[in-house]
């Protein structure tokens, strides 16, 4: 079986597994205070083109999302996002149960609209009752969405413009950053999304890494005590090292960028395939997640040698996902071209 299942269903990329194998019987001290962590912290930093940056490693992206918004948000806030918002879908109310409500509003594409936002506020701080209400506390954003797309850097202004007038934190979920960043059209680099935003995350786990999101604190200064709050989230791992020496490898000479840019051409391949075959598909996404409206008997012959995703019907039809990662080969892509 070939799969499109996800992006985090291969171990993690040679260099990392040679470089954990060559630096295995170095003794470091725990919690992130080792070597590897240091110089990975640098790396991101660099990549990122801020120096006074606080850089975290935490163990995964749920950890990371419920970690990130309870350490912003005071008891009585909830958090704003997409209603497709990975936090309001698909974390099993990681976020609920620590405390804070998800405030939906609507999804375009998997995207906010600057100005809905803005309209939110407006009516929330315009009800004379708001005081008895969860009050908005940060935005949560994902880049790429939970439906391939990105957002451009003018789409990003406003809503942090509308953040900064607010007094709100903007919050990026980058769980999949690396292949939106790497995506076709996309108008924004690094440093300059990380000027957009008050936190963000470059995801190691879905982007070449066994396991390990990098947090950093671009627009503001780490809450005091967040590596507390890591670890009161089970988020901090103990031999911290496991992390560096990923985001050490993963940062050097641009790896974590060129294994991602991988990952999109073999979508943008596979895109092409269903389009030129009269498929016909659910999102406009340039970045390595497809969905594809099928129907069943072509999902059931489809499904003797490939692995995806069927995720919600759409009339007739199902909407699939196929997703390819930094270890997808051209030669599955050709399999499954060759089928459809």
């Amino acid at each position: 079986m070939i799969s499109f299942e996800s992006d985090y269903n291969n171990g993690c990329h040679e260099a990392i597994l040679r470089r954990l194998s060559e630096t295995n019987d170095e003794r470091t001290t725990g919690y992130g205070l080792d070597d590897f962590c240091i110089a990975a912290r640098e790396k991101v930093r660099a990549a990122c083109e801020m120096p006074e940056a606080d850089v975290f490693f935490l163990v995964g992206g749920t950890q990371t999302n419920a970690t990130v918004i309870d350490a912003l948000l005071r008891g009585y806030q909830g958090v704003l996002a997409v209603e497709t918002g990975h936090i309001n879908v698909h974390e099993s109310g990681a976020i609920e149960f620590g405390g804070h409500k998800v405030l939906a509003l609507p999804s375009h594409d998997g995207k906010m609209d600057a100005g809905e936002l803005r309209q939110w506020l407006e009516a929330f701080y315009g009800d004379i009752a708001f005081e008895h209400m969860v009050f908005p506390g940060m935005v949560y954003i994902t880049f790429a969405t939970e439906m391939g797309t990105i957002y451009t850097r003018a789409e990003l202004e406003a809503i942090y413009g509308v953040c900064k007038h607010y007094g709100l934190p903007l919050f990026i979920d980058g769980a999949r950053m690396g292949y939106g960043l790497m995506a076709e059209g996309c108008d924004i680099s690094l440093p300059q999304l990380a000027r957009l935003c008050d936190v963000f995350y470059l995801g190691g786990t879905k982007c070449g890494a066994l396991c390990g999101e990098a947090v950093v604190f671009s627009g503001m200064k780490a809450p005091d005590h967040f590596f507390t709050t890591v670890k009161q989230h089970g988020a901090l791992m103990a031999k911290g090292r496991l992390l560096g020496v990923q985001f050490d490898t993963l940062m050097q000479d641009g790896l974590y960028f060129k294994i991602a840019r991988h990952a999109v051409e073999q979508a943008m391949r596979l895109r092409d395939a269903f389009v030129a075959r009269g498929y016909k598909m659910y999102s406009n996404s340039p970045t390595n997640q497809q969905f594809v409206l099928l129907d069943k008997a072509t999902i059931d012959r489809l499904e003797k040698d490939f692995v995806f995703e069927q995720w919600f019907p759409v009339g007739d039809m199902m909407n699939c996902r196929f997703v390819t990662s930094w270890a997808t080969s051209p030669q599955d892509v050709d399999a499954l071209i060759a089928a459809l």
